[in-house]
């Protein structure tokens, strides 16, 4: 039995490592502590920074799918993998803010846009512009995710009133290679600089179950957690195999794994919104549940998440009343 005394010494120490900036030795210890003294940190960590009983509700749409120039071994819209996605062209502004219309008619307070792209050409960044302020005029908050970005590109997307941009990290440092060769590691972390000096909040994390070990997830977390400011949405996903790409057989993450990553998470970056994102229809109602403990409090609400299933509203909304979670609020500025 743990004795009460030096468990509180043990946090008390870790509390103060990770104050100076997270050390990998400290973020090792702390994902494979026993699991309930970790889900309690977490849910301890959670309390001081959020109401525990809500979830912000967020909405993606895919602004542009298919035909994406880069090799990510776990996407569908990768033009190198056979997966028959054929692709599209960027939708218009007047369809982006009909779908956004109806995503806040049904409780989003925050919409998401994504396009397959590399990188979005200068072409087009006036529409993207014109679709930034066309949703925020309606009161939600605006989320982009198109690839890499130039300083240049940064700065007009956050001039339009962009609040977050999102680019995942993926994986760690050494795992990345494996996963993706048509862009570096560095070219991620560049891209979050950009976005951060154009000043817009940064979202960023990864996928689970891409054949990463527990080291892998953890060295991820605390890349993200030592960057000069820590996300402020931190999205975890669990792979959606897709039959046609690289990893359509990879092994699936175990649960308990996948509750430990969401609890680090939450410890590590205390006052990110860490999203349950991608792959929540392989999830029980039970996982799920274990994931809001362990400090998860955003999640993607709609019947696809950019091509992929992903649980519909009436589900959500079930789940939510078991669990006794109500919606986020948005807090709009003074």
């Amino acid at each position: 039995m743990l004795d009460k005394i030096t468990a509180e010494n043990h946090a008390e120490a870790h509390h103060a490592a990770l104050s100076e900036g997270v050390i990998l030795a400290d973020a090792k210890i702390i994902y494979n502590s026993s699991f309930n003294d970790l889900l309690f940190r977490a849910q301890t960590v959670h309390r001081a920074n959020f109401d525990p009983n809500a979830v912000q509700i967020s909405r993606l749409l895919s602004i542009k799918t298919g035909g994406c120039a880069e090799d990510c071994g776990y996407c569908s819209q990768s033009a190198h993998s056979p997966t028959g996605l054929k692709a599209s062209k960027l939708m218009m502004v007047e369809k982006v803010v009909a779908e956004a219309r109806k995503a806040k008619a049904e409780g989003a307070t925050r919409y998401c846009m994504g396009a397959a792209w590399r990188s979005p050409k200068d072409r087009d960044m006036e529409t993207l512009v014109a679709m930034v302020g066309s949703v925020k005029a309606l009161g939600m908050e605006t989320c982009m995710t198109l690839g890499m970005l130039s300083p240049g590109q940064a700065e007009a997307l956050a001039d339009a009133g962009l609040d977050y941009y999102n680019h995942n990290i993926d994986t760690s440092e050494q795992f990345y290679p494996q996963i993706i060769t048509t862009r570096s590691f560095a070219d991620r972390l560049e891209t979050l600089h950009n976005v951060r000096e154009a000043g817009m909040k940064v979202c960023a994390g990864g996928i689970l179950g891409m054949g990463e070990t527990a080291d892998d997830r953890i060295s991820m977390l605390v890349t993200l957690a030592n960057l000069p400011e820590p996300p402020e949405s931190v999205p975890v996903n669990m792979l959606i195999p897709i039959p046609g790409s690289r990893l359509a057989d990879a092994e699936p993450v175990d649960p308990i794994e996948f509750v430990r990553t969401i609890a680090l998470a939450r410890i590590l970056m205390p006052r990110a919104h860490v999203r349950l994102s991608a792959g929540r229809t392989q999830m029980s109602d039970e996982m799920q549940a274990l994931c809001f403990f362990a400090g998860a409090n955003s999640i993607f609400a709609g019947d696809t998440l950019l091509t992929a299933e992903n649980p519909g509203e009436d589900q959500d909304a079930a789940l939510f009343r078991r669990l006794g979670l109500k919606p986020m609020e948005l807090e709009l500025p003074e």
